[in-house]
């Protein structure tokens, strides 16, 4: 489980399939009321708390976006904080829970170099492609033509070197400056080997 803070009332929890799997759970039992998913909810909060040093009052917001083979993230948005509010842990959670999917891996990197070194792993397990695109500093790989019996090992390759972006395919060409299609792996290899 990874943790990131994004504003002072967001955090964004990244689990992996391990992760969820080691609770005994999975990403079908979201749709259930289950009580292992309720404790998960509230140990994530927790080790958030701590990780921040916050507590956590009030209703909570909760965006889930399911990505294929690489787990899910959260997106914990907490209300404002009322002095005479109850810790959220000991009493009624409130959550609004919006679920979103995601079939193509689409990962974000902050250094090229981490694509340099990404392409060189993947095209030692026979995966190539890919289209790279640049937004707000940061570099997307969208590998969207990813052969299903490899995808899973794709996403672990992936994951080493980048992170799992909630941006959809349709943010990164609207607004996004895209550098290759279709030719990632290959180009960085040509030029960088």
């Amino acid at each position: 489980m990874r943790l990131e803070r994004l504003t002072a009332n967001k955090i964004k929890i990244f689990l992996t399939s391990d992760d969820l799997f080691e609770r005994g759970l999975s990403k079908e039992e979201i749709w259930k009321d289950s009580s292992k998913w309720n404790q998960l909810f509230h140990d994530m909060l927790e080790e958030a708390s701590e990780e921040f040093d916050v507590d956590i009052h009030g209703s909570v917001a909760v965006e889930i976006f399911s990505l294929q083979a690489q787990g899910m993230i959260l997106i914990i948005t907490v209300d404002e904080v009322k002095d005479d509010e109850e810790l959220l842990f000991d009493g009624y959670i409130e959550m609004q829970v919006r679920v979103e999917g995601c079939e193509d891996l689409l990962y974000e990197f902050e250094e090229f170099e981490d694509l340099i070194d990404l392409a060189k792993m993947l095209s030692n397990i026979e995966i190539f492609g890919g289209s790279l695109y640049s937004l707000h500093n940061r570099y997307y790989l969208l590998m969207d033509q990813v052969d299903a019996a490899k995808k899973e090992k794709a996403a672990c390759i992936l994951s080493e070197f980048g992170n799992p972006s909630i941006l959809s395919p349709f943010v990164l060409t609207e607004y996004g400056k895209q550098i290759l299609e279709h030719t990632t792996v290959e180009t960085i290899l040509h030029f960088f080997k």
